[in-house]
């Protein structure tokens, strides 16, 4: 079955609103076998409505349309579907008495223009919304059905989640899908599929489907496959992530879209270590990203921001002289760092950053992306300098990525610390 997905509004056209209705119906389309052929984004004007709706691909069996229902005159889209499609608005009593309920639960006056909201086209199937007041319409014509819901993403969910996706799924004879996502670290997207190229070619001749999906520190390999027979295509999927665990298991840290700061925290409980942090470059991001995981207060102990060099010195006891030798970006200074925090904040391991995060203040010798990073215990240090890019913020999220690493790896016992 091949779906395609048209979403309305100025706001997305300028930017001024992220459309994150698309992924995530694209996303649950997927998991039910059904084929996203296109996605779009057009203006709130009935001529490009209009055009969206006319060229449609004709393999799509499901058009999915978001946004244009509200109260106010620029929601075009309930009118321009009715007068598409040959229907008549007319008023929804049941719905209607929804909508004074809605406002009347919440202490709030009601217009006529939220009336207007029960004003429906008389060829479509309605769509309760319990979240809001612009009901869903589910529209047939020929061989295809279109589906229009609010663009506000929590009404959509819900629309989709209690009613259009159950539909669909009694409607049609959907295949059977599959997938298993393996999350890597420290190699880098061509590296990876070097890595594993032999093992890669063979996967077509086997039914299976792979897709690398990089983002800073991280490439997640996604492995998929669709059958009619459940029980077959997750025995094949699943002997295939074997092999993988078997060719990069250094590089593996989880699955299915955990984070490292996820991934890393059972280790840490089960080691009983505790953790603290000393950060130049990465400015308290890198504690920020241990302490988004409930219970990371059973293992982090806190956090020295050394910005200045004042604060090295005085905080983590960084020596003036190696700051003036070889400045804050060395290994000299990047080892002193963690060991000051680890001692000062009393915890079993410490990690610290120091780097040229950018735009500016690189030179020739450390040129922006320059970074160091150090992870002290109790049996020593282990100090390590990257180049990343010369992106500030993307700086700061991989080098906090590339500490949690150097965790991970530690307590997997793949580190050695000197």
């Amino acid at each position: 079955m091949f779906a395609e997905i048209i979403t309305i509004g100025d706001e997305i056209l300028i930017g001024q609103t992220v459309d994150t209705n698309s992924a995530w119906m694209a996303q649950n389309l997927n998991r039910m076998g059904v084929e996203l052929i296109q996605s779009r984004s057009v203006s709130d004007k009935e001529a490009s409505i209009i055009k969206a709706l006319d060229s449609v691909d004709t393999q799509s069996q499901l058009i999915l349309i978001t946004g244009g229902l509200g109260p106010t005159r620029d929601d075009i889209t309930k009118r321009v579907l009715s007068e598409y499609f040959g229907a008549s608005l007319v008023r929804n009593q049941e719905v209607l008495e929804k909508i004074e309920d809605y406002f009347s639960q919440r202490g709030r006056q009601i217009l006529e223009s939220n009336r207007r909201q029960a004003d429906l086209p008389d060829k479509a199937t309605i769509l309760p919304n319990p979240l809001g007041t612009a009901s869903g319409m589910w529209f047939e014509k020929g061989d295809k059905i279109y589906v229009s819901m609010p663009g506000v993403p929590y009404e959509m969910k819900g629309l989709m989640t209690n009613e259009v996706l159950p539909r669909i799924k009694e409607r049609f004879d959907l295949p059977k899908i599959y997938y298993r996502t393996l999350m890597t670290e420290g190699i880098g997207e061509s590296f990876l599929a070097e890595i594993i190229q032999d093992w890669e070619s063979s996967l077509t001749d086997k039914g299976i489907s792979i897709a690398y999906l990089p983002s800073p520190g991280v490439v997640k390999i996604r492995l998929g496959a669709k059958g009619n027979d459940e029980a077959e295509i997750k025995e094949k999927v699943d002997f295939e992530i074997q092999q993988l665990y078997k060719l990069i298991p250094s590089y593996i840290f989880g699955e299915n879209d955990i984070s490292m700061p996820e991934a890393i925290s059972p280790k840490l409980k089960k080691s009983g270590k505790t953790i603290s942090t000393a950060e130049s470059c990465t400015g308290g991001y890198l504690a920020h990203l241990i302490t988004t995981i409930p219970g990371s207060s059973d293992y982090f102990k806190g956090s020295v921001i050394a910005y200045s060099n004042e604060v090295k010195m005085a905080q983590l006891e960084v020596k003036k002289a190696d700051l003036d030798a070889n400045g804050a970006v060395s290994e000299a200074v990047i080892r002193q760092m963690a060991e000051g925090a680890r001692k000062h904040l009393q915890t079993d391991l410490a990690l610290a950053t120091s780097g040229v995060a950018g735009p500016d203040g690189g030179s020739d010798e450390k040129p922006v992306g320059t970074v160091w990073i150090a992870l002290a215990a109790k049996e020593g240090v282990y100090a390590k300098k990257y180049t990343f890019e010369k992106n500030r913020s993307r700086n700061i999220r991989r080098a906090s990525l590339a500490a949690l690493s150097l965790v991970r790896r530690y307590l997997d016992g793949q580190l050695e610390l000197t």
